[in-house]
């Protein structure tokens, strides 16, 4: 069985994105950068699958110790789970990505952060119970 994983950071009231970016990015507050750094921590020596807007985000150090790869929305999600058999896979974000996976996630881990500013995309809580959107 392949082991399923998100992890994702939120702003205080489900904030996850804007103008294409995590409303955050850039901030140097020590809370923002332990997250990120625990992100790449966690995923390390696993697999990292996401759209390719998501993987263009990913830094370059990243590459050299996970698998990283694009996913396309026309892809069956079973098919492209079943290319890392006995591997954990963690999906990486973005709303169009979530819910198509939502129903193969086993495990979310959401840090919800200090933030609450302007967003325009938000965490939906039915991906917790595997329901997405497509």
């Amino acid at each position: 069985m392949i082991d399923v994983r998100a992890m994702c950071a939120i702003g205080q009231r489900g904030q996850l994105g804007l103008r294409g970016r995590l409303p955050w990015e850039g901030n140097a507050d020590p809370l923002y950068v332990e997250d990120v750094t625990r992100f790449f921590a966690e995923t390390q020596g696993h697999v990292l699958i996401a759209g390719p807007k998501t993987i263009e985000a990913v830094p370059a150090f990243a590459f050299a110790d996970r698998t990283i790869a694009v996913i396309r929305s026309h892809e069956d999600p079973r098919a492209v789970l079943a290319r890392y058999p006995g591997r954990r896979v963690f999906v990486g974000g973005g709303i169009a990505v979530w819910n198509v996976y939502a129903p193969f996630i086993q495990q979310w881990d959401v840090t919800r952060l200090p933030y609450d500013g302007e967003a325009d995309r938000w965490f939906d809580p039915a991906w917790l119970v595997g329901r997405g959107r497509a």
